[in-house]
């Protein structure tokens, strides 16, 4: 069997002033109403964030009694795991109809809280602590020196990851910074410095926010309202949690979860047409191009040089704005997947890649911690 993703939404985005369940409830009813399926025919959920029960809070929250629950914590990459198990347990007859939903009401709660307190005696207390990090901020920034030093690339080279975001959320009216007007290279290096080499503009939003996805059989998705998108490769890699337990840090997971997607797709990085890739910082992205094959160690600054993933390059990165100038409610990786879904149907309005026809869509959790990559293929 093969599986498809249906359905797709937002929540409301931005300052809402809505509960996280509320928001859940906004983006599931749109992405059921997508695809045309009825909140009955649900008996599967994957949900994370709410509560230490989520996928069980969810269910009760919307009176149904699913056969299928993944409740996974890996932070944004959770809901490209997500498609993975929905995939692997529709394939197996445990479910038909699988909802993968998130919400977040960070920015008008004030809170970047995503769990409870930490333990006394593991290796980032004992080690890292100490020294008062920032998190996750700090541990990117350390990445991106790193980065820095070891290919001679510079700030500006960073930059461009946000330069670029904010060009196409100027395309996309739902994204936070639409309006807010361009951003150049020396507004990002001028911008106040958070944690050297980042600046506030090298970090992504903190914004209220979810979305959902409805997978279900191909066989099924034919026969429903909209264009199935098929889920045709899947990888994921979880390396470290601490940044004392990382034996690399510019080789992050995304090399393994790349290389067992793309040959579980039987594709090649040069067949992709439109990347969503997590951006919670913008070395986040320089790291996850090259892991995931776009082009080889120490070259992503120049491959991303040039207006090349801007709006009108030859490869499109991120066409809603991403967590940088779009939406990043904490965990951002299911809106990767509205994202992915919404090019390969043509449904992207002015930001739209012509003739996209394979999507990749990529999370990455905690501190280049959890990583997973999703292909996925229009049905034509």
């Amino acid at each position: 069997m093969t599986v498809a993703i249906v359905g797709a939404a937002e929540s409301d985005l931005g300052v809402t002033g809505a509960s996280i369940l509320g928001l859940q409830a906004q983006a599931i009813t749109r992405a059921l109403d997508d695809a045309g399926i009825a909140l009955g025919a649900v008996d599967g959920i994957a949900t994370t964030g709410v509560s230490r029960f989520s996928a069980t809070q969810m269910a009760d929250y919307l009176g149904i009694q699913p056969s299928w629950t993944d409740s996974t914590f890996a932070g944004g990459s959770a809901f490209e795991m997500f498609v993975a198990r929905a995939a692997q347990a529709i394939d197996a007859g445990q479910c038909s109809t699988v909802l993968i939903t998130f919400g977040s009401d960070q920015r008008s709660a004030r809170s970047r809280s995503l769990g409870g307190a930490g333990e006394a005696h593991t290796p980032e207390a004992i080690f890292e602590a100490p020294y008062g990090p920032l998190f996750p901020i700090s541990y990117y920034a350390m990445a991106a020196q790193r980065y820095l030093h070891a290919y001679g690339a510079g700030r500006e080279q960073l930059a461009e990851i946000a330069v670029a975001a904010r060009e196409w959320a100027l395309l996309n009216p739902k994204a936070f910074r639409y309006g807010a007007g361009p951003l150049t290279a020396a507004d990002v290096l001028a911008a106040p410095m958070i944690s050297s080499p980042l600046t506030t503009a090298d970090c992504c939003l903190v914004t209220d926010g979810g979305g959902a996805v409805v997978l279900t059989s191909l066989e099924r998705a034919r026969d429903l309202r909209r264009q199935p998108v098929v889920v045709l490769g899947y990888g994921e890699s979880t390396t470290n949690t601490s940044m004392t337990g990382a034996d690399d840090l510019l080789r992050p997971g995304s090399f393994d979860s790349g290389r067992r997607a793309f040959a579980m797709a039987g594709l090649e990085p040069s067949d992709v047409d439109v990347a969503e890739v997590y951006d919670s910082f913008t070395i986040t992205v320089l790291l996850t191009l090259e892991g995931l094959g776009f082009c080889a160690p120490g070259e992503a600054a120049g491959f991303v040089a040039g207006g090349r993933i801007r709006p009108g390059g030859d490869f499109p990165l991120n066409t809603n704005g991403g967590g940088l100038s779009y939406c990043h409610p904490g965990q951002y990786g299911l809106l990767l997947l509205v994202e992915a879904v919404r090019q390969l149907r043509g449904e992207s309005g002015d930001r739209q890649v012509p003739d996209a026809e394979i999507a990749l869509a990529h999370g990455t959790g905690g501190i280049l911690s959890s990583h997973a990559t999703v292909l996925l293929g229009a049905d034509r």
